[in-house]
């Protein structure tokens, strides 16, 4: 049996990466990854742009049981969490399953570790003036792109005026 190497971000289950190659006729400006789902044994091809979107790598720390969600996905039920984590979704580095309560423990501080550690990696990337400068104008057009799409809306819907049109002080 193969071992899986990725799952999916948002529907879970077991996924190997089987090989991946430039596509031909109408795909060959796009890259082509063909993976087997281990749970239905079936192999699928898609873009690599779906791929890196939808998919990602387990991790070794990574639940073997959940692989990584933190909920039940034998049973389907995603308000119980996962036996082998107790719905952490990460294990012990060596990959098993923390056996007491000061394992958990150790678990849930690499994890708290991990997490802070990001979290102060965004904060360097957002403290530099061309970070901020950026995202600012990003929400100036998206504003004004949706201050413009409200209003074009306005204009093309129904108005009050004779056979619907709407009075404009003109």
């Amino acid at each position: 049996m193969t071992k899986p190497t990725h799952t999916h971000k948002t529907q879970g289950g077991r996924f190997a990466m089987v090989a991946h190659y430039n596509g031909d006729t109408s795909l060959e400006a796009q890259m082509i990854v063909v993976y087997r789902d281990l749970d239905r044994e079936t192999d699928t091809a898609t873009t690599a742009k779906d791929w890196e979107t939808n998919w990602r790598p387990i991790a070794t720390d990574d639940c073997p049981v959940c692989l990584g969600s933190g909920h039940d996905h034998i049973k389907v039920n995603k308000s119980k969490q996962c036996g082998g984590c107790y719905g952490l979704g990460k294990v012990k580095e060596d990959g098993q399953r923390p056996e007491d309560l000061w394992q958990l423990a150790d678990v849930a501080t690499h994890i708290i570790q991990r997490k802070q550690h990001e979290l102060e990696q965004r904060r360097r990337a957002m403290a530099t003036p061309a970070v901020r400068e950026a995202i600012q104008r990003e929400r100036e057009r998206a504003v004004s792109e949706s201050t413009a799409r409200q209003e074009q809306e306005w204009r093309d819907g129904r108005g009050h005026g004779p056979n619907g049109q709407r009075h404009t002080g003109d």
